[in-house]
């Protein structure tokens, strides 16, 4: 019954095995390298670097993708591996110098994922093989055979996750984007339909598509999936992202002004089937092997709404249709945020880009090789607010202070401590006080059966017998238990491989306990003293410059079609925020939040900033600077405006710097309502192309307000986010 028990609790927190699955896979592995290298070969350097290399590659690097593309990650981290393993060899004559090497060798490695998430599941891995190779004894005529156990480890475990028992290959990031654009293409499909002929249908692929844009949240995807990298790719799946959210934004308000009696004839409807098609085709461009998407109906639709915009008027002494204006004027907006996703899954599918579609600003990235987009955005995050800069350098501190005090101390398996110090070692104190306790309590539950286990069995052929039970549950069975099994069982594990190598009876399991306590102490102690808040409080600051950067945006952008400069400085502005404020979300999101973090949300926070920065870059192609000039009544309006918006992103920006909840933000009238305030002034304009001016830039001002009013403070039992 304890076993049918403990299978069924194991099935109910590994459905689909895959956990079972793996630790399988480095089972077998793990054995095949350390019995060939112990009993074939008779050396036990060899077999050390080998197990050590699978433990290290394949239990502790976390490594996204297909497993074709893990299995690539490995092998072509092999010189870095190489790298790692001769400096350690080197280095480990002193204590100092092995400390100082750990202290730059932690930085370096740490800070590398700044530019691509994915080397982020490496660094753990990468540090593991420099921390084994600068222990005494310092014997540098054995790098060779480290060396060469190491690469064979690599080397099967990348064949191993080809062949053995592949895991089912995740949802990618551009597999959710695919799937949100078909969900909003065909939100599009019933908008232009509500148009026409209303039948309620939209109301369902509204929530579909709406659910569908929610996943594409840097919050709701793991980190090592997220598009948070330098390269070009990265940075158009983003820009994609922000822009279907756009498209669905103004789709949706399209289809709350849909006029009460259907106008068959309306220009918007039939730009909004263009938009639709164009969309669909957006998304399916991002599977492998599809056709780029033409954007050639969408121009020649955009060009026939255009024209036709213009003319619309009532029956009234041909004054302006601002009804019709402002639906025309929201569909073109809406054709135009299109188009900026059809342009990005281009660049994300590696396309290079022509002047037309090479927008100023928002694909300039674009025409830079990747180096010098990981240069601009390592360079980003050498600034003190930088959540990933604060966790380097904590962690590379506190790695170089156990390398001290292992050596200091003289401990036979110093190695340990080290280890013990990178798994209890978090990014927040609290997150580091969760892990110490189990890491702690699983070291002596396990020290106590090992010391047990090696006073009654002394005889090495039968921990070698049991490896690769220890090595299954080791890497599976602790996994799905918990982590004060995990630890249990890893020292366990331990001490069936040192009885192999270097027995050393029921002392083993005392070293390992000291080596693990001590460890334990020095993470925890760097994470209390070194930014012990984590993600949260850099959160909070870089959030409230990025709203108040967003609203200069906002605030120039009125001036600049009101006859002021362009808001190029501004814009340049919040996209180098964007970098540091897009780095903390995801990090706060693998940590505990503080209670002030936690009433916030900040998916409509952050969304409230990011819609300000790509539909300013659109409204200025379509309006230039200068379009509203010399109409006194339009500046007063947009001024008005614009001023409210100033005012709320900056009164949010102070509320969330300081961790205050944030209160709820007066909504301005919609755009008939804003334009019916100007009725008796519209007829008397010059330029009919003004009016159109000043429908677009009010509208792109109501959905700033309209994105900031969905910010409020959650009602009693209510979720947060």
């Amino acid at each position: 019954m304890l076993g049918t028990s403990l299978l069924g609790r194991l099935r109910r927190r590994d459905p689909g095995d895959a956990v079972l699955r793996r630790a399988a896979r480095l089972t077998l592995v793990a054995s095949v390298v350390f019995y060939a290298c112990r009993y074939g070969a008779g050396n036990p350097m060899l077999a050390t670097y080998g197990l050590f290399g699978v433990v290290a590659a394949g239990s502790f690097a976390q490594l996204p993708g297909p497993a074709h593309q893990r299995a690539r990650i490995l092998v072509t981290s092999l010189p870095v591996v190489w790298a790692l393993i001769a400096a350690g060899t080197l280095l480990a004559w002193s204590t100092w110098a092995a400390a100082g090497g750990m202290l730059v060798i932690g930085f370096v490695v740490a800070f590398a994922g700044v530019g691509n998430p994915r080397l982020v599941g490496l660094a753990s891995a990468f540090q593991l093989f420099y921390i084994l190779a600068s222990f005494p004894p310092y014997e540098p005529d054995t790098l060779p055979e480290r060396l060469v156990g190491v690469t064979l480890a690599v080397v099967l475990l990348a064949v191993a996750e080809v062949f053995l028992w592949p895991d089912p290959v995740p949802i990618s990031y551009r597999q959710r984007l695919a799937a949100a654009s078909d969900d909003v293409a065909a939100f599009l499909d019933a908008t232009a339909d509500a148009l026409t002929r209303p039948n309620g249908a939209q109301d369902a692929r509204r929530e579909r598509a709406y659910d569908a844009v929610a996943v594409l949240t840097l919050g709701r995807t793991p980190a090592a999936w997220a598009p948070t990298a330098a390269s070009a790719r990265d940075r158009a799946l983003r820009i994609s992202a922000a822009a279907l959210r756009e498209v669905l934004a103004d789709a949706d308000r399209l289809a709350a002004d849909a006029p009460p009696e259907p106008i068959p004839d309306l220009a918007a409807v039939r730009l909004l089937r263009s938009c639709a098609e164009t969309t669909r085709a957006a998304g399916r461009s991002l599977s492998p092997g599809a056709p780029p998407v033409d954007l050639g109906d969408l121009d020649a639709a955009t060009g026939r709404a255009e024209m036709a915009y213009p003319a619309g008027q009532d029956d009234r002494r041909g004054a302006p249709d601002v009804p019709r204006l402002c639906r025309d004027a929201t569909a073109l907006a809406l054709a135009d945020q299109v188009r900026v996703l059809a342009v990005g899954t281009r660049v994300a599918n590696g396309s290079r880009l022509d002047g037309e579609d090479a927008y100023s600003g928002l694909f300039e990235y674009a025409r830079h090789g990747p180096w010098t987009l990981y240069w601009r955005q390592f360079r980003s995050h050498l600034a003190p607010r930088s959540a990933h800069l604060h966790s380097s350098l904590r962690l590379a501190v506190a790695l170089a202070v156990a390398r001290v005090a292992a050596g200091l101390f003289q401990l036979t398996h110093g190695f340990w401590v080290l280890l013990a110090t990178l798994t209890v070692l978090r990014t927040s104190a609290a997150d580091t006080r969760t892990a110490l306790r189990p890491a702690v309590l699983g070291t002596i539950a396990g020290a106590v059966v090992s010391g047990g286990l090696m006073l009654v069995v002394r005889e090495p052929i039968v921990y070698a017998v049991a490896l690769p039970f220890a090595l299954m549950l080791a890497f599976g069975v602790g996994g799905l238990l918990g982590p004060v099994w995990q630890q249990a069982l890893f020292t366990l594990l331990l001490t069936f491989v040192f009885a192999q190598l270097a027995p050393e009876g029921w002392r083993l399991a005392e070293a390992r306990l000291v080596d693990v306590m001590l460890g334990a102490v020095i993470g925890v102690f760097a994470g209390v003293a070194m930014w012990p808040r984590g993600a949260s409080r850099d959160l909070r600051r870089n959030a409230a410059r990025y709203l108040e950067a967003s609203a200069d945006v906002v605030e120039q952008t009125v001036e600049a079609v009101l006859g002021g400069p362009p808001p190029d400085r501004a814009l340049d502005r919040v996209r180098r925020s964007t970098v540091l404020v897009d780095s903390s979300y995801c990090q706060y999101h693998s940590e505990r939040p503080d209670p002030p973090s936690r009433r916030v949300n900040w998916d409509a926070v952050l969304g409230a900033g990011h819609r300000a920065v790509p539909a300013a870059e659109s409204l200025l192609r379509r309006n230039p600077p200068g379009c509203l000039a010399g109409w006194p009544g339009a500046a007063a309006l947009l001024r008005d405006t614009g001023g409210q918006l100033r005012s709320a992103y900056d009164g949010l920006a102070d509320e969330v710097a300081h961790g205050r909840t944030p209160g709820p933000v007066p909504v301005p009238a919609d755009c008939v309502g804003e334009l019916d305030r100007l009725r008796p002034s519209l007829g008397e304009v010059g330029s009919r192309s003004s009016i159109r001016h000043l429908v677009e830039v009010d509208r792109w001002l109501a959905g700033l307000a309209h994105s900031l009013s969905r910010i409020r403070p959650p009602a009693d039992g209510e979720p947060v986010g």
